[in-house]
């Protein structure tokens, strides 16, 4: 077999074009109309794509007809379930050919089955940018020697690897950056900052939210002084409360809430969809002190993850309060259905409603590092119906119920549960279970530790990110048994759900 010439081209000019080019110019690079934009991937995938074609055909849908973002937006959704499970994972790429790419990450399904996510080096420059646009217009590591500490696990997972790919990108692209990957080990993350952060300007951990507040933790635990390392934090994964990110300002000395932090909205299946900004940052702060006007904006009270993204990257639409997008990646999605709960507001119309409610970017962002793109908004509350969050791993109630089915305990519950993850009151993330007793049983401390016993044991065993990335004395859930038929968890009567949002 001879080397393949135009994956090299294709390759070389992703580079030139990623290292060659502002970030203003590779923001909505594109130009003109996103939804024209989604449309002709639409086409080209159509023609390249083995799976896509079938599925179309499938669906009875003829792609010559498609000829406008009207038509478009009535193509049939995708979904792992409906597209990536049925088809080779070879099919799911251009031509057919798995070949094209250069890397495959790996993420948990419900049944403890690894999906594969394939992408080659032209996805991860998309990806880049998003870091890019953190790192400069944040931090200013254009200017500042950065040392940029991976936090996220390493090896197939999707985040530690791409994280630390986007980063070295940015020190080819002539950052002052230098990147080290001590994963999801406190202790060598704590050597590492130690050791090598005195040497910079500011120190970057990028990583899970809770699992970043246990390093700091432990970091001020053992003596170290944050706040001499100018810590910067880049968050995915979870979504966090203003009053979890003020405690950690607090903790790292931080007197800039709108610029030491940027938390990332992304997704095994595409990388980085959006990130937040200073300015997205400026009006969660804003709205955290006003529920009345976050319901206005969000349809509730309670604060999503808020974040700005690039249209022409990743092309977003919004259905029944759940968000679906558009986006070029080893294997292209069109109208891929995520389930992920929240919506999108186009950056005019969420600035007018603001100023109507006494905010302005002008006043919240300091004149000299004023950073207002006028990207659009998305807003996210996290997969609800069918997923908790907890450290960056989904855990799906599939994973709980085996526990629930050991000999010992399933004589004594009915099977039903509700998931939650929670703060403490020294904001550490907690996973917590209400179990249903069946009729006529009683709760003891003794059957509530078999129970967390049984689910950690089922969920380590079952759910890779839980065992990878869950630091081993998190793991445990904080299980409540409540009596059947608990009007708060378990109503009778009423269809039940097994997650809850805290």
């Amino acid at each position: 077999m001879r080397l393949n010439q135009a994956q090299r081209e294709r390759a070389v000019e992703a580079l030139q074009r990623f290292y060659s080019t502002p970030l203003e110019e590779l923001i909505g690079s594109l130009g003109g109309d996103p939804a024209e934009n989604a449309l002709q991937l639409f086409q080209e995938v159509a023609q390249t794509v083995p799976a896509y074609r079938r599925f179309l055909e499938e669906q009875g849908v003829q792609p010559e007809t498609i000829r406008s973002p009207e038509a478009f937006a009535s193509l049939p959704l995708i979904s792992r379930a409906n597209y990536l499970r049925r088809y080779a994972l070879s099919d799911l790429c251009r031509g057919g050919r798995i070949e094209q790419c250069d890397m495959v990450a790996v993420s948990s399904g419900s049944t403890g089955e690894p999906t594969f996510w394939l992408r080659f080096l032209s996805d991860e420059l998309q990806i880049a940018v998003r870091f890019e646009q953190v790192f400069r217009d944040s931090f200013r590591a254009d200017e500042r020697r950065t040392l940029a500490v991976v936090c996220f696990a390493m090896g197939t997972w999707v985040g530690g690897m791409y994280t630390a790919g986007c980063c070295r990108h940015l020190a080819a692209k002539g950052y002052p950056l230098t990147v080290i990957t001590p994963g999801n080990n406190r202790t060598e993350i704590l050597r590492v900052v130690r050791q090598l952060a005195p040497f910079y300007d500011q120190t970057v951990l990028l990583g899970y939210p809770p699992f970043l507040k246990d390093v700091i933790d432990a970091g001020r635990a053992q003596g170290v002084e944050w706040p001499r390392y100018r810590i910067r934090l880049v968050m995915a994964g979870e979504v966090f409360s203003e009053e979890w990110r003020e405690l950690i300002a607090e903790r790292i000395g931080s007197e800039d809430l709108l610029h030491d932090f940027a938390s990332l909205y992304g997704t095994a299946d595409a990388g980085v969809l959006g990130n937040e900004t200073p300015l997205s940052i400026a009006i969660r702060h804003f709205l955290a002190q006003r529920p009345q006007v976050a319901r206005e904006l969000f349809g509730e009270s309670r604060l999503p993850t808020l974040v700005q993204y690039d249209p022409f990257s990743r092309y977003f639409e919004s259905i029944e309060g759940t968000l679906l997008f558009t986006g070029d990646n080893g294997i292209p999605l069109i109208r891929y259905h995520i389930s992920d709960e929240g919506g999108l507001i186009p950056y005019a119309a969420m600035l007018e409603t603001l100023e109507r409610h006494g905010f302005s970017a002008e006043t919240s962002l300091t004149p000299e590092r004023l950073q207002a793109r006028p990207l659009p908004f998305a807003f996210v509350f996290g997969r609800s119906h069918f997923t908790v969050s907890f450290y960056g791993a989904n855990i799906y109630p599939e994973n709980v119920t085996v526990g629930l089915e050991q000999p010992g305990i399933r004589e004594w519950v009915t099977g039903k549960f509700v998931i939650q993850a929670q703060d403490d009151a020294e904001h550490n993330r907690r996973l917590c279970i209400a179990v249903e007793l069946a009729p006529g049983e009683s709760a003891s401390a003794e059957r509530e530790r078999a129970v967390a016993e049984a689910i950690e044991t089922q969920l380590t065993r079952l759910n890779s990110e839980f065992a990878h990335y869950v630091p081993a004395e998190r793991r445990a859930p904080q299980v409540r048994l409540l009596p059947a038929g608990d009007p708060d968890y378990f109503p009778v009567g009423v269809k039940h759900r097994y997650t809850r949002q805290a």
